[in-house]
């Protein structure tokens, strides 16, 4: 034993440990990537599944459960890709994105991020239903297919009037590009992850959007009139207008401050310049 670990150890060279670097730095994206999400739990699974059969094979010298484990291995790539392509496309997106930033000026962003909060605000107060999308760095042109386009310029006004209940567009999701409404009447995919039973559909969709892509979906109940948002897959849920405010800046890394203060602000000082 000792020879053998020997033997192994003076293969070890300079490329072999940027070659085992490398194989745990992705398994280690590749774990990060599907954290907090049912995928780790279908692997914990698998995981004990294939541990509890290569041992039960082992103690009693099971000969076909042997075989099939020896030579199961393109199967189990093959079934890998296709439970984890939702996680796979995910990652994939990431690093497509490769970090860029958008060309958005940070104070058209931060005023968008502000009638969004705004928005939601009153929808929530008047126990209005409210899916809306502000898109980051992947492009969301499949769901915005789905809905009607509008190519308008952001508001609370506008907003307001897409989610009462009189409105054909109630139903669906908005689409925010930059400072731009772009389209209404979306339809987003579902997520299929268990969630609590005073989720929704409107929850539902924001996860399943933002489990495939980097945007931010807000969310407003329309039974008990609260706010949520969805981010990586993930809910924050029952959020104020403060909370959420710093919720969007810290998920679109502005700098924290009270949004609708300094919205109030801004808004003055048009005014102050107009007149």
């Amino acid at each position: 034993m000792p020879d053998e670990l020997r033997d192994v150890l003076d293969r070890i060279d300079a490329s072999a440990l940027v070659d085992m670097l490398i194989v745990s730095a992705a398994i280690y994206w590749a774990l990060l990537l599907i954290r907090g999400t049912t995928a780790m739990t279908v692997l914990r699974g698998v995981g004990v599944l294939l541990l509890g059969a290569f041992a039960l094979s082992r103690v009693f010298d099971l000969l076909v459960i042997n075989w099939i484990l020896s030579n199961a291995v393109t199967g189990l790539v093959i079934a890998m890709v296709v439970i984890f392509q939702p996680e796979i496309r995910r990652g994939l997106e990431r690093l497509g994105r490769t970090g860029l930033r958008s060309s958005l000026r940070t104070d058209e962003r931060r005023d968008a991020l502000d009638l969004v909060v705004r928005a939601a605000g009153q929808l929530a107060r008047q126990h209005l239903g409210a899916l809306i999308v502000v898109e980051r760095e992947t492009g969301l042109q499949e769901v915005i297919d789905t809905g009607i386009s509008l190519d308008g310029e952001l508001s609370v006004e506008l907003l307001l009037s897409i989610f009462v209940t009189s409105s054909p567009l109630h139903d669906g999701a908005v689409i925010v590009h930059g400072d731009r409404l772009v389209a209404a009447g979306c339809t987003l995919p579902l997520s299929e992850a268990p969630l609590p039973a005073e989720y929704g559909m409107r929850h539902r969709a924001a996860i399943g959007l933002t489990e495939r892509s980097d945007a931010v979906a807000v969310v407003v109940s329309e039974e008990r009139g609260v706010m949520s948002i969805s981010s990586s897959g993930r809910m924050v849920p029952d959020l104020d207008e403060t909370r959420m405010s710093r919720q969007l800046h810290r998920i679109f890394g502005l700098a924290p401050h009270d949004t609708l203060e300094a919205g109030a602000e801004r808004a003055a000082g048009a005014e102050h310049r107009a007149s």
